[in-house]
């Protein structure tokens, strides 16, 4: 999933050099300890033909607590880490331009503090024709940190499926052989039975030769 996020994340990176389209897609939420872990933040322009420049700034609150702790900030292209307990840890994986719509940050070496919930604000200043529009979008991550991967239903289902194909395979097969023995037994049967018939067959037909000589 994490591979998948990526992917997702580097194809919105070409397409908005490309001035295509843009997918806003969810952060994953699990992250394994002593793993890196990508918190993703997309924030799509609506109207591409209209140019801006944005700023990212993440926030982290630990559980219990009700303060955000101001941890990051990206103003391309600079990265800022304003947090000791993420000092060296953080890594920007956005848009690199000043138009920024994806604000994903990498976490290297996850640990179990690092649970809790991580909030994105992309500020957008968009520069229209008579006047600027100042856009905030903002989007919260709730961020659980294991010792081991949880395997996801669907590669479990897709590994059961596997098997369950693999044994229906080879009954398959099993069939088939023991169809195609049958098939060549008979074959090989009635090939004996014709020669039989036509083992008995040849004394008659020269006797019958014989008794025309002696009539003659």
């Amino acid at each position: 999933m994490i591979c998948l996020f990526t992917l997702l994340v580097v194809f919105n990176l070409l397409v908005s050099q490309c001035h295509g389209g843009c997918a806003e897609v969810d952060s994953l939420t699990e992250a394994v300890a002593g793993e890196g872990f990508l918190l993703g933040c997309i924030s799509c322009k609506r109207r591409e033909e209209v140019s801006a420049r944005s700023t990212v700034d993440w926030h982290f609150k630990p559980p219990g607590e009700e303060e955000f702790r101001h941890i990051f900030h990206y103003d391309h292209p600079s990265a800022e880490i304003l947090h000791e307990d993420f000092s060296g840890r953080l890594e920007w994986h956005g848009t690199k331009t000043r138009d920024i719509q994806i604000g994903a940050i990498y976490i290297h070496n996850v640990i179990f503090n690092d649970t809790g919930t991580y909030r994105c604000t992309i500020n957008r200043t968009l520069f229209l024709p008579h006047y600027d529009q100042l856009v905030a979008v903002v989007k919260e991550v709730e961020l659980n940190v294991v010792a081991v991967a949880n395997r996801e239903l669907t590669v479990v289902i897709s590994e059961i499926m596997m098997y369950v194909l693999i044994v229906v395979l080879q009954l398959w097969l099993v069939v088939v052989l023991v169809y195609c023995y049958k098939k060549i037994s008979e074959e090989h049967e009635a090939r004996d039975a014709r020669k039989a018939l036509k083992a008995q067959a040849e004394p008659l037909e020269s006797k019958d030769i014989c008794d025309g000589v002696q009539l003659e």
